[in-house]
């Protein structure tokens, strides 16, 4: 496409409206939006609900009765399957509700207020700011925006974020109190940090001295493929070695691996991190919901058994990243109009178009009924420099209906281009 003369555009343009306008006679209603699982997924947990029956099933492994108060930080079985999970000791975790992104407000919200170990209020330190890798988790950028803190950019690269970037920005301005990070099977893009991000993340010396690095670890068991799922290197053995161990907030889930609705989370950091967020925490509760974390002890009973059943998920998932990945090879590979990276797990395929093609193809899609993520999302603000990342999330729609979905898609995204590249011939 991008060799096609004036005329041939056109022809194309046309001959692709044509097919646009029947698919928007099918009358469509499919919601690619956002990364939920499906319903075959939650299925796979469906003995949660039944695996506590009798009153003697209530009681955890050191006798505590889980109906009752008690217990601010978790159960020790919960923390010690995260612990697994996250590459630390049950002595470095907290163990929250259904919702790590509940946890990351909650501590930026305590930092702000009370400040983290070793530092004062983050709201008494004039602006705040972090780094955010784009693209990136929307979420991450819709809490700082919440909490007025300004977002600064950084590339991402097929290692991870640019780690100079973010050595001269955080070794030279005090005001940035932190980073976020989805560092296994990044959402959206996939990529699996490599050793050497990691150990540059351990070797920061940032200016800030309350510096911290929120390490989102979302999809730390989400592969595709056991055999080939990515390591991902412990940051807290890194920053152990460098002694800065406290430069840390670790966050996981289980909200796509049992129901994101009535999961349980995790936070990992360093024992004085730890031991501070826990006073800090005395006010707010008298105890977390351990009948929860019993049902996921009882029915997973340890991180085995985790990674078994999310072999189970691969199975489900992965036909699912296959139908996306066959649609841009077989229709927008051979155009050069479409950059992605093939993750080998996590939730999202983050697609690259031509700059200026984003948002057409995303609007173009819902005219049709096929609801995306929108365009820019990835960002911060909202603002995608070049108009040009989609967030494609395979794992809600049923495979045909993704493959319908991922058809519309690479016909949209031909549209866009065609438009956008007959505009610059005209214009000529």
């Amino acid at each position: 496409m991008l060799n096609f003369s004036e005329e041939e555009l056109k022809q194309e343009l046309e001959t692709l409206n044509k097919e646009y306008e029947q698919y928007k006679k099918m009358d469509l209603h499919l919601d690619m939006s956002r990364g939920k699982p499906g319903k075959e997924q939650l299925d796979l947990s469906q003995g949660l609900l039944s695996v506590l029956e009798k009153n003697e099933d209530c009681f955890s492994q050191n006798h505590t009765d889980c109906r009752n108060y008690g217990l601010l930080d978790g159960l020790p079985e919960a923390k010690q399957i995260f612990a697994e999970i996250l590459e630390l000791s049950p002595e470095e975790i907290i163990i929250g509700g259904n919702s790590s992104l509940n946890i990351m407000y909650d501590t930026i919200s305590r930092a702000m207020l009370f400040g983290v170990y070793g530092g004062e209020p983050w709201a008494k330190s004039g602006k705040i700011k972090f780094l955010c890798p784009a693209p990136g988790y929307d979420r991450h950028f819709t809490l700082c925006e919440t909490f007025g803190i300004e977002m600064i950019p950084v590339a991402m690269t097929n290692a991870g974020p640019d780690m100079e970037a973010v050595k001269k920005a955080v070794e030279s301005d005090e005001q940035i109190k932190g980073i976020w990070c989805v560092p296994k099977y990044s959402n959206p893009d996939g990529i699996t940090y490599t050793d050497e991000t990691v150990r540059a993340f351990a070797a920061l010396n940032p200016k800030a001295k309350d510096f911290r690095i929120f390490w989102d670890n979302a999809y730390a068991v989400h592969f595709l493929d056991e055999k080939n799922d990515e390591k991902l290197l412990s940051l807290m053995q890194e920053l152990k070695k460098t002694g800065k161990e406290d430069m840390v907030f670790m966050f996981s889930s289980t909200s796509k691996i049992s129901f994101p609705g009535s999961g349980i989370s995790a936070l990992g950091a360093s024992k004085n991190n730890i031991e501070l967020i826990k006073k800090q925490m005395f006010a707010q509760t008298i105890g977390c919901d351990k009948m929860n974390q019993l049902r996921h002890i009882r029915y997973y009973k340890n991180a085995d058994g985790i990674r078994a059943h999310m072999s189970k998920h691969a199975e489900l998932l992965k036909p699912r990243f296959q139908a996306v990945i066959d649609a841009l090879k077989t229709e927008l590979e051979p155009l050069h109009i479409a950059t992605w990276h093939e993750p080998k797990g996590g939730y999202f395929v983050s697609c690259n178009l031509p700059d200026g093609c984003a948002k057409r193809t995303v609007s173009l899609l819902k005219d049709a009924g096929v609801i995306m993520t929108a365009a820019g999302a990835t960002f911060p603000y909202g603002n995608d420099p070049h108009d040009s990342n989609i967030r494609i999330a395979p794992s809600f729609p049923p495979v045909e209906e993704l493959k319908t979905a991922m058809a519309l898609f690479c016909l949209c995204a031909k549209i866009a281009a065609a438009e956008k590249l007959l505009k610059e011939k005209t214009n000529k």
